[in-house]
Parts: C-alpha cells; structure tokens; sequence
C-alpha cells in the first residue's frame, strides 16, 4: 500500500486521540469519527485501507456501520474493538465480514500488529487477484491454476491443441490435475456446448467396461433388460475423456481403435453399426512407451492416441503454484461449505509451499477442504494435518522416538505397501494384488478406503 490510510471510529474521544497518536508514530495516515453514521461518510468520502470499529456507540453502533459500508461498496477491512460483554457482537461482526476484533483494553502493540495482519492478508489477496488474471488470460482455462514455467507450458499447448478435433494424450502422476485439463481443453473448444463425459478405466471390471463404452442391447446378457446406451453415444458431439487408459485389456484396446478410425461402433448384442462424432481425450499415468514395450498396450492405438501429448508436471515440481491452488481451492469450498470470508494467511504459505505433496493437487485439495472443516474458515496452522506441518512424507516409518503403536500404525504401513506396489507395477492392479497377497477385490477394496483411487 502506497498510503497506509486507518479510519479510527470511537465515541470515547480519548481512546479516539490516544490511537491517532500510535498509529502515527507506525507511520500510518489517521482519520477519526466519533460514531458510525460520521465513520461512513468519511469511509466513503476518502476511502481507507483500514478501519478500526468500535461495537457500540451512539446513533450507529459498529454492526450497522458494517451493514451499511459494506452495502455502499467499501472495501476497506475492518477490524472491530469490543469491551467488555460486546465480544459476542465482535465475534457477529467477523461473522459479517470483518477482518477481526481486538479486546478492550489493549496495548500499542496489539493494535499495531492486528493492523499489520490485516495488511499482509489484504497484500496476499491482491497478489492472488493478479495471479488470477495471468492464468485466466485464455478462455476455459479458469481451473488450471499455475504460473510457473511448467504450467504456462502446459496451458499453452492445451490451449493451442483445444479448438481442433485431435486426440490428446494427457500424462502425468495420479492427481497432477490430468482431468482439469481435459475439461479445459472441452470448454475452450468448438464442443464445448456438448457434453464432456469421463470415465476411470480402471475403476470398471474388465468385463463390464466394454458395454459401458459402447452400451448394449436388451438381452445382450444376463441382467441386460434394457437397451443402453454407452459413454460414447452419451459423448456424441462432445468429449470423451478415458483416465487411466492404460487399464485397458487388450481385446478392448482392439475396439477402441476400431472406433478412433472409424468412427463407428457396435453396442454388445447388437448387429448393426453406429456413427459417432466424438473427441476422445485420454490420460495415464503410467509410460506407455514402456507399455507397449512389453506387450501389455498396442503400438498402433499408442500412436493413435499420441497425436498432441501434454505432460501435467507433479505439484513438488512446482511449489510456486501451491499458494495459488490452495487460494482457489479455498474459493471453491468455502462457497460449496457455505463458509465466508475464508482467505489463506500468509504464515501458511511457506509451511504448504515446503511439503512434498506426494498426493500431488488431489492431496492438496483435501488437505484445504479438511482445514476448512476443521476451522470454520479462519484456517491456521494447526489445522494442517501433521505430516504437513512437519513437511514428512504421510507413508514414512516413523524414527526410533516416533509413535511405535501397532495399532496406530499398521493402517499407515498397509497403506504404503499398497503405494509402492501399485507404483512397481505401473498401477496394475491384477500385479500389484499379487505382491501383497491380496484378492483383486480386496485390493480395489483397500484402494477406495485410503482414497487412492
């Protein structure tokens, strides 16, 4: 702020001089009112970055002051004073939307440093703003947050690829953010008044995918009472997304190619063949060059699928970006919570920005809607989950000194074992079922209840 300009609102006219006096020396410009109605016309008349409220004064106390200035387009933040038995109306007013409360009496330092907090709050909300506007320079591209090099690359290409019908195949660690591209590249392209509809490829059995891609009709199996339709038809005009499309088996991979050449295809049980106008965009996580190395995908749907591929980095990669996405998602759930005011601090900024994010932006996503939860939307850092906190990975064994409960510790233990099982065999999970001596079902069992799918 070029000119830190304070409003000091008070009825007392002592405590009226005795803060003009310290917020002089803090080298602030101070202007003062002695009641609410005198506060709103010299907020609005000169607008300050600061206003310092007190709860209850003659003609207009400062709920209605509040009422009244925010109505009137003010944007100042305000923080409320309180004596004693008006907290529960300061607590009201944070409620309403002012920044905080101070309680009488209080020292030079106390206001001074409450000032400061809401100053660095409101510094980090218009470097968000700018932030924001940078990322939302192309159109349908709102959900990719990120300003480092890696993600400008990212939105670049996905941008430049989007107004044209190719096949995109989008690679990346689970929860990188592989969908929200997908989805931007829909919105920002001449489909984008037609659906886009996704589908995991490896969350479906293998053997009710097919009918789930391409439907099926009345009778085609045992409990197929009813003609239905499949993704693809559901897509018709639109997109098609396929995550995890290195799930496939190889028979389905035969179909799918069959259906990106031809644009046509045949439902299970049925004879004849349909037209479909989709785009198909898809996503893995595994190399599928090593894939196809292997026998385990084919080299003709690779090259098919590989026209324009886009690598979504992991978020450790870029800790740049973490500030802006924890913003965001802060937006995004405070408004679904019916949470108000919820803004990231800036003492968190460093402690999220430091931590590994192995979950990449799925884990941090979580993490920021379980703060939410937990603090009603004044986050600190104690609502961070440990592992955050201290920056250790959540799988890690703990040291000699550390929690050494079994009890405590074994879903952990479980856990990683399923990690690092599922990333020796690429995400296969027929092969990662055999390592842990597990069932398939057990293991997709498992996969649901740690939240790794």
């Amino acid at each position: 702020m070029s000119e830190r300009r304070v409003l000091v609102i008070d009825d007392e006219a002592g405590l009226r001089h005795t803060l003009l006096l310290i917020l002089r020396d803090e080298g602030y410009t101070v202007a003062v009112a002695e009641d609410g109605e005198a506060g709103l016309r010299a907020a609005l008349a000169d607008p300050p970055e600061l206003v310092l409220c007190d709860v209850r004064m003659p003609r207009m106390g400062g709920l209605e002051f509040l009422e009244r200035y925010q109505e009137a387009g003010g944007t100042a933040l305000v923080v409320m004073m309180s004596a004693y038995g008006t907290l529960d109306a300061a607590v009201e007013a944070m409620r309403r939307g002012a920044y905080d409360y101070i309680s009488k009496p209080f020292n030079a330092d106390e206001v001074v440093l409450t000032l400061r907090k809401a100053e660095e709050r409101e510094q980090l909300r218009r470097e968000v703003a700018l932030l924001r506007r940078e990322v939302g320079k192309v159109d349908g591209f709102e959900d990719v947050v990120g300003v480092s090099a890696a993600m400008r690359e990212v939105t670049d290409l996905a941008s430049r690829v989007a107004p044209f019908p190719s096949t995109v195949l989008l690679t990346g660690e689970s929860g990188s953010g592989k969908e929200a591209v997908a989805r931007a590249v829909h919105r920002a392209s001449p489909r984008r008044e037609r659906a886009f509809v996704a589908v995991n490829c490896g969350a479906i059995p293998e053997n009710l995918l097919e009918s789930e891609l391409f439907g099926h009709e009345k009778g085609a199996f045992t409990g197929a009472d009813r003609m239905r339709e499949g993704l693809f038809e559901q897509a018709d005009g639109g997109t098609l997304f396929l995550d995890e499309i290195g799930e496939l088996s190889l028979p389905l991979q035969v179909k799918l190619l069959r259906v990106l050449q031809e644009r046509k295809f045949r439902r299970v049980g049925g004879n004849g063949e349909r037209a479909v106008d989709v785009r198909v965009l898809a996503a893995t996580a595994r190399d599928l060059v090593d894939e196809v190395r292997e026998g385990r995908f084919r080299e003709d749907l690779f090259y098919r699928i590989n026209v324009v591929q886009i690598h979504v980095p992991p978020l450790r990669t870029r800790p740049e970006d973490v500030p802006l996405l924890a913003d965001h998602f802060l937006g995004l759930h405070s408004r679904r919570l019916g949470i108000e005011s919820a803004e990231l601090p800036r003492e968190l900024v460093p402690v999220l920005a430091q931590y590994g994010w192995p979950g990449n932006v799925r884990e941090l996503e979580n993490v920021i809607e379980r703060a939410l939860v937990l603090s009603g939307g004044r986050i600190g850092i104690d609502h961070l989950p440990p592992h955050v906190r201290t920056g250790r990975h959540p799988f890690e064994l703990p040291d000699a000194d550390g929690d050494l409960s079994v009890k405590r510790r074994l879903p952990a233990l479980e856990k990683t074992l399923i990690v690092r099982a599922l990333e020796r065999c690429k995400g296969n999970r027929t092969k990662a079922a055999e390592l842990l001596d597990l069932s398939v079902r057990a293991l997709s069992y498992k996969i649901q209840d740690y939240g790794l799918d």
